[in-house]
């Protein structure tokens, strides 16, 4: 029969046992703070796999050069300067396929005066208009539009139009649209002409 203190020490050197077991299997398995560090690591190496995988799949991004990002003003001098009225000449768009935008030609001559004659006017308008290509480096078979305003519009003017038109862009006729207006920007101007022009 056992009293009290045998009991003790049976149970003390048990327990000794035991812990003494569980540190040899701790030995050879892997510790809870280690396998927090494998999982860490799989964690790691997945995101940056699934990264890679995403990166590849994304075009990269082109950094532009700042001055593809200006628009080019073109104000030919030999053209009536039309800045003080608030507009250029020609707007260049960069990018590829370019767009040039020709402001508005009226019949004025380099020094902004204007014939009171229709015809001459239209004549004089379209010259303008070539300077400005010629301004730009473009030719008349790169003109994709034209708009045309007309004062006080009749059939009769129809033959001048025609005319100037195909002695200026040939076969390579461009749209076009014919606006009649009662007047414009000033009383003298009798037609005026703008063109959106293809630039290589």
């Amino acid at each position: 029969m056992y009293d009290g203190t045998d009991s003790t020490s049976y149970e003390s050197d048990h327990t000794a046992v035991k812990v003494q077991s569980r540190r040899r299997r701790g030995s050879i398995a892997r510790s809870p703070r280690s396998q927090e560090k494998n999982m860490s690591r799989a964690i790691t190496h997945l995101l940056i796999g699934g990264l890679i995988i995403m990166t590849m799949g994304v075009p990269a991004a082109t950094t532009a050069n700042e001055n593809d990002l200006k628009l080019t003003i073109v104000n030919p001098k030999n053209l009536y300067d039309p800045t003080p009225n608030g507009y250029s000449t020609a707007v260049i768009v960069p990018r590829e396929g370019r767009v040039a935008y020709i402001s508005g030609q009226g019949g004025q001559d380099s020094s902004g005066a204007l014939s009171p004659d229709f015809a001459v006017q239209v004549q004089q308008a379209y010259a303008n208009l070539r300077t400005a290509l010629d301004a730009l480096g473009a030719r008349p078979d790169q003109v994709a539009k034209l708009t045309v305003f007309v004062v006080d519009h009749d059939m009769s003017k129809l033959e001048v139009l025609t005319r100037n038109v195909k002695e200026m862009f040939g076969a390579a006729l461009p749209a076009q649209t014919l606006i009649p207006v009662p007047k414009l920007a000033i009383d003298p101007m009798l037609f005026e002409v703008d063109a959106v022009v293809m630039l290589e």
